[in-house]
């Protein structure tokens, strides 16, 4: 069983802790020395898993722009040399193009230093293999290898190269858009289109400069390209208001025809129209699904479970496809996606309403430059048709008040009584009138609330890894989520282990 130290680094299917001083009441935990065990335990399990003795290994290993990545970059290249591992070192990169490594330089596996969209002083670390990024199951391992001290057998020390691969990352996006597009001007699809990057100061300045400037793109009013793992402009995260008005203000200051957005490490992204509307959240979800189920008729989309009813709508009505609920999680929604795929039915498509997207035709990998690539592919071809990306969406129907509130759970054993909760409150639903239980819901408890009782929806959950349960509203009335809200408070005020 993992001690505290050790489980207190898992989060999910990533490691992540306090990596560098500066806010007050946290203390650093991910240590060199913490650092260097974690990297030994991966060398091990890389081996167990390939069959290969660990002189015969090559791993790549990429940071994103935060203060602390070039110390721990050299203390894992350091370590995975001393095992014997031929390191390629790719300094900044994105984490979708350190999978990517597995692929095109055929690493047998990849190292990425980021803590996504977290604060400054916290990173963390990404492991992957060809076959994808490490289940819960493999971090969970890996952290009780590191708690033993566990360690390859000493050998002759291994190679350490630099190695610039986000050039050809950037060049397979570029040569994407150049084939899919097919303009007159082959090599210069872009060319009289205006389209602004907001990087916040992460890793995903390259975008701008290494994928849209070449194919004649204008990125002049793009903001925030140099990396400053201070985060001095705002939070690299698609999902937060003062991000999102960031790339809004910059389309419309600029006129962009579009305008793009990346978390810190790229591995999700987020879009603005023309007009400055967010592309973002359901309007994401809605205009990737119509992008993969091109080809693709009838086909399955795998979301997490806070999408909309418009969504859903849009999806089965307009789009022709199939909508599957999933749980929240980005790792969760993929291995759903993988294992209908498995069972032959046609999934083209995972994706988050975090901008987490990740699309069968690229190794369900999720990728925000690819699916911002695959936005500005059909913004061209439907320019092509005398259209826009507006248009292409014009059906989605979408809620006029959305509302999440945050339950703390209170109870030692927050699991068995978040479980507990949402069995009462699936009892409870059968009993309340102008209330449905939804069919597909496949996490927590999902109610439809006629007009009388909010003309909406909402969902409440346990959260992955907290001791929360977070509640999700969306209502088609003005003032209904508050109505709504109310309804759900009646029973939350009879479970005393649940606080706001």
């Amino acid at each position: 069983m993992l001690q505290e130290k050790w489980s207190l680094l898992k989060s999910g299917t990533d490691i992540r802790g306090v990596a560098t001083q500066g806010v007050e009441g946290e203390n650093v935990n991910l240590t060199d020395e913490v650092c260097e065990a974690i990297t030994n335990a991966f060398v091990l399990w890389l081996s167990k898993k390939t069959g290969k003795e660990c002189d015969k290994l090559t791993v790549s290993v990429g940071r994103d722009s935060r203060i602390s990545g070039p110390a721990i970059l050299k203390t894992v290249t350091e370590t995975l040399s001393k095992c014997g591992v031929a390191v390629l070192n790719c300094g900044l990169a994105s984490t979708p193009s350190m999978f990517m490594t597995t692929i095109d330089l055929e690493c047998d596996g990849a190292v990425q230093i980021t803590a996504s969209h977290h604060p400054f002083n916290r990173n963390g670390l990404k492991f992957f293999t060809r076959e994808g990024g490490l289940e819960s199951e493999d971090i969970t391992e890996l952290l009780e290898l590191a708690q033993e001290g566990k360690k390859p057998a000493e050998t002759s020390e291994g190679s350490v190269r630099s190695v610039d691969y986000m050039t050809d990352y950037a060049a397979r996006l570029r040569n994407a858009i150049k084939n899919e597009v097919k303009a007159e001007d082959y090599d210069h699809p872009l060319k009289g289109f205006k389209i602004v990057v907001d990087a916040g100061n992460g890793a995903g300045g390259f975008y701008a400069e290494k994928v849209l400037a070449p194919l004649g793109a204008d990125t002049n009013g793009s903001r925030y390209l140099e990396p400053d793992g201070m985060f001095p402009n705002h939070v690299p995260n698609p999902e937060n208001a003062e991000a999102m008005k960031s790339i809004c203000e910059a389309v419309l200051e600029s006129g962009a025809d579009l305008g793009v957005i990346f978390d810190t490490d790229v591995d999700r992204g987020g879009a603005v129209d023309s007009s400055g509307n967010e592309i973002n959240r359901n309007r994401l979800v809605a205009v990737a699904s119509a992008i993969a189920l091109e080809g693709n008729e009838g086909g399955t989309i795998v979301t997490d479970s806070i999408t909309s009813d418009g969504l859903k709508e849009f999806i089965e009505k307009t789009l022709g496809g199939k909508h599957h609920r999933f749980k929240r999680g980005y790792k969760n929604v993929i291995n759903e996606a993988v294992r209908l795929n498995a069972q032959g039915i046609n999934c083209p498509l995972a994706i988050e309403t975090s901008g987490h997207a990740a699309m069968r035709e690229n190794y369900f990998l999720d990728d925000g430059a690819y699916l911002c690539t695959k936005i500005i592919i059909k913004m061209a071809k439907l320019k092509q048709e005398g259209k826009t990306l507006e248009d292409y969406v014009s059906q989605l129907k979408e809620a006029k008040e959305e509302k999440e509130v945050r339950y703390k759970i209170t109870a030692h054993d927050f699991r068995s009584y978040g479980e507990s909760v949402i069995e009462k409150l699936n009892s409870y639903a059968l009993t309340k009138t102008g209330w449905t239980l939804a069919d597909d819901s496949r996490e927590g408890v999902r109610v439809s609330l006629d007009k009388e009782h909010g003309n909406g929806w909402f969902l409440i959950r346990l959260s992955v890894h907290d001791p929360i349960m977070p509640l999700n509203i969306e209502s088609n009335d003005d003032g209904g989520a508050e109505i709504i809200l109310k309804q759900v408070t009646e029973f939350i005020s009879g479970c005393e282990d649940l606080t706001l």
